[in-house]
């Protein structure tokens, strides 16, 4: 299960609650969706410095636009969700077992119509203790900038800082570009990550991470669309027994 939820239209905002994907609504990025975009973490939701629960937690969210231009989104969920069985236990766990996962965001936007493509937000988060989840008390911050020029090319400046919490970097700091010819067609992006593994994650005297992503993605039809895409990974902090690591891929996508 990924998302099971009521949604509440109000004004110029929106309220979910349920059993919620904590991606679809954080540090949310045009290019972010490993089912569209990027495909490594750090260009998604947080730039792999941010505590992630697992798909299908249970929790509640709203955001709304506070003028023309600035809106504010957050959240809390539980920490720990187990997408197999979300069902077991997932009201004990957010009402009574204090594994809480929190989120505020305030954001800067050209308009409400635009705001996935001209963005500049600033994401805080917290994560409680949690055994299941693997998570150490924490907290941290997640920036990001957009910017849709030309109707076409995507600058991005995107990262974050982690003070424990069990994210996987402690700094992370993400540059790059998509571009894209028209609307619904073919999608290129191209970006370079610097990150620092975080030592309560992984242990003290990691070497910094460094990754390079370019995918392309390639309408075949309206409704189907291939995306091959290439990584490259020096001092991994994930394969620690490589100097560095090359990753090809290749995504298909049917949507009816």
């Amino acid at each position: 299960l990924t998302n099971l939820y009521w949604r509440q239209r109000f004004n110029d905002g929106t309220l979910v609650g349920g059993y919620l994907d904590v991606t679809d609504y954080v540090d949310t990025f045009g290019g972010g969706s490993p089912w569209t975009g990027f495909i490594n973490l750090v260009f998604g939701t947080g730039s792999a410095s941010m505590f992630l629960p697992n798909d299908a937690t249970l929790g509640v969210a709203a955001g709304g636009m506070l003028t023309e231009n600035m809106y504010v989104v957050g959240g809390i969920t539980n920490a720990y969700a187990d997408a197999a069985d979300p069902f077991d236990d997932s009201f004990d766990r957010l009402f009574n077992n204090s594994e809480h996962f929190m989120t505020l965001e305030l954001g800067w936007t050209g308009s409400q119509e635009r705001i996935f493509l001209d963005n500049t937000h600033v994401t805080l988060w917290r994560v409680d203790d949690s055994v299941n989840a693997g998570a150490q008390e924490g907290w941290g911050a997640a920036f990001s900038h957009v910017r849709y020029l030309d109707e076409k090319w995507m600058p991005f400046v995107r990262g974050g800082y982690a003070k424990d919490g069990g994210s996987l970097l402690e700094k992370s700091l993400s540059v790059g570009i998509l571009r894209q010819q028209n609307p619904g067609a073919d999608l290129f992006g191209v970006g370079l990550n610097w990150g620092q593994p975080n030592e309560t994650t992984f242990g003290p005297g990691l070497d910094e991470q460094y990754t390079v992503e370019a995918f392309y993605r390639i309408p075949v039809t309206q409704q189907f669309a291939i995306t091959p895409s290439v990584e490259y990974i020096k001092n991994p902090a994930l394969n620690q027994a490589d100097d560095s690591v090359w990753v090809f891929g290749v995504r298909a996508r049917l949507a009816l």
